[in-house]
């Protein structure tokens, strides 16, 4: 599932890239963007969120977060989780970052999932029901629309809720609401709910449905499961703990 334990850092051997491979440290400012990019490529959909357009040779992470006006704590903090499953930043951590850009990164999540993951994932599941039995086409289409409501209300809630509270903190007013309504829980069902789609298309669908676009189909939604798993993470590790140490601070 989702939820990791605290474990303490450790020396990471296992990045796939020569120049990192014993590393002792997590990635740094100093370290070129595309070597990050090489050791996980997954990397490669969180730049736009920030605006990093690709294109951007030997610079080093510092450079490109500088051209880019990104702080590059920030960016860094994002990159790791995305990297290494044992990492999990604490509140000292969380503390010291610049968190300017906390906000626009996870907006900028959300329209990455609904305006582009989702609706190419949609095309994908009409094409197919359509050249399907109905019963089979009826049932894979109800449910890829009953969870697209449920994710698109889930980000709305947290857009407005959570997302207006941080902002309304970092510019010193305290609202009374606290994040405490966070449910992890909803992560872990969305999540659930893709694995249950993922369950529906190679097993329960005939073999002969469009075998190649069937197979895309499965790869997207499990390349979108991870990616909202790493979401939940920041949204999880990062944004509710920073909205209650902001908070504490204020009282």
């Amino acid at each position: 599932m989702m939820r990791l334990k605290n474990v303490k850092q450790k020396t990471y051997q296992h990045i796939n890239t020569s120049t990192y491979q014993h590393i002792p440290i997590m990635f740094t400012a100093k370290m070129k963007l595309a070597d990050i990019v090489a050791a996980n490529h997954n990397i490669i959909l969180v730049l736009p969120r920030f605006g990093i357009p690709l294109g951007f040779g030997e610079k080093s992470v510092g450079e490109v977060c500088k051209a880019a006006n990104v702080p590059v704590d920030f960016m860094l903090l994002i990159c790791n989780l995305y990297t290494f499953d044992d990492y999990l930043p604490d509140i000292n951590q969380l503390a010291t970052t610049d968190m300017s850009m906390l906000v626009p990164y996870l907006k900028a999540s959300h329209s990455y999932y609904t305006e582009e993951r989702l609706p190419h994932i949609g095309k994908h599941i009409n094409h197919i029901a359509s050249r399907i039995e109905e019963k089979y086409g009826r049932v894979l289409k109800q449910f890829y629309a009953d969870f697209r409501k449920e994710i698109n209300d889930h980000f709305l809630s947290e857009e407005k809720i959570e997302f207006p509270k941080l902002l309304s903190l970092q510019q010193g007013v305290r609202k009374c609401r606290t994040a405490k309504s966070y449910s992890e829980k909803s992560h872990e069902e969305l999540v659930d709910k893709l694995n249950d789609l993922t369950q529906i298309v190679y097993k329960y669908l005939p073999g002969n449905s469009l075998p190649e676009e069937t197979m895309e189909l499965v790869f997207d939604i499990l390349q979108l499961s991870s990616d909202i798993q790493k979401h939940a993470l920041v949204e999880e590790k990062i944004l509710i703990p920073y909205i209650n140490w902001l908070e504490r601070s204020m009282k």
